[in-house]
C-alpha cells in the first residue's frame, strides 16, 4: 500500500533526480521542519531551501468537473521555494515563496494556501485569467527555472 509519506518521499526524489540530471547538487532533511531539501545554488554560492509537495495524478475539481492538480502549502512558507510534482507525469514546478503565494487562488484561516491549476484549458478563458490551466505554469517547469533560479542552464543537462 502506497502511504502519503512514499508519496511526499517520491515527489522529494523526483526533485532531486531532476536537479542531478541538471548537475545541481542537493539533500533530503530528514525531518519535518518546513523544509525538504537544501539545495547549493552555484549562483548565489550559497544553500537554498526548497519544499516539495506531491501529487499523484490530476483529479476532478470539486469532485465532479475538470482535471485539475492542487497543492496546499502553508501561508508561512519557511522555504525558499516551492517545488510541485505530479508524479503521474514526472512533472515538476518550482515557484519563489513570492510567487506561490502571489498565484495561490485559496488561502484560508487555518494558514494555508492552494495553488492548483486545470490541466487544460477550460472554455471561454483565455490564459492568465483565473482559474489557471496548465499553460500558465509552463513558465514555472523546474528545466526552464535552473539559470535564473540556480546559475545552471538548461542546456547543460547531462545526457543519459
Amino acid at each position: 500500500m502506497v502511504t502519503t509519506q512514499h508519496i511526499g518521499a517520491a515527489g522529494e526524489l523526483l526533485v532531486q533526480y531532476r536537479l542531478l540530471k541538471l548537475g545541481i547538487d542537493s539533500a533530503r532533511m530528514t525531518t519535518d521542519a518546513g523544509i525538504d531539501l537544501v539545495v547549493y545554488s552555484p549562483r548565489r554560492a550559497e544553500a537554498v531551501t526548497v519544499q516539495v509537495k506531491t501529487q499523484t495524478v490530476p483529479s476532478p475539481s470539486g469532485g465532479k468537473g475538470a482535471m485539475s492538480v492542487g497543492f496546499y502549502f502553508p501561508d508561512d512558507l519557511r522555504a525558499e521555494f516551492l517545488a510541485l510534482t505530479l508524479l503521474s507525469t514526472d512533472q515538476v514546478w518550482l515557484f519563489t515563496r513570492d510567487e506561490a503565494r502571489e498565484l495561490a487562488q485559496q488561502h484560508n484561516a487555518k494558514g494555508n494556501r492552494q495553488l492548483y491549476w486545470y490541466m487544460q484549458q477550460r472554455p471561454g478563458r483565455g490564459a492568465g485569467q483565473a482559474p489557471l490551466h496548465a499553460g500558465d505554469v509552463e513558465q514555472y517547469l523546474l528545466e526552464g527555472r535552473t539559470a535564473a533560479l540556480f546559475g545552471v542552464p538548461a542546456a547543460g543537462a547531462i545526457e543519459g
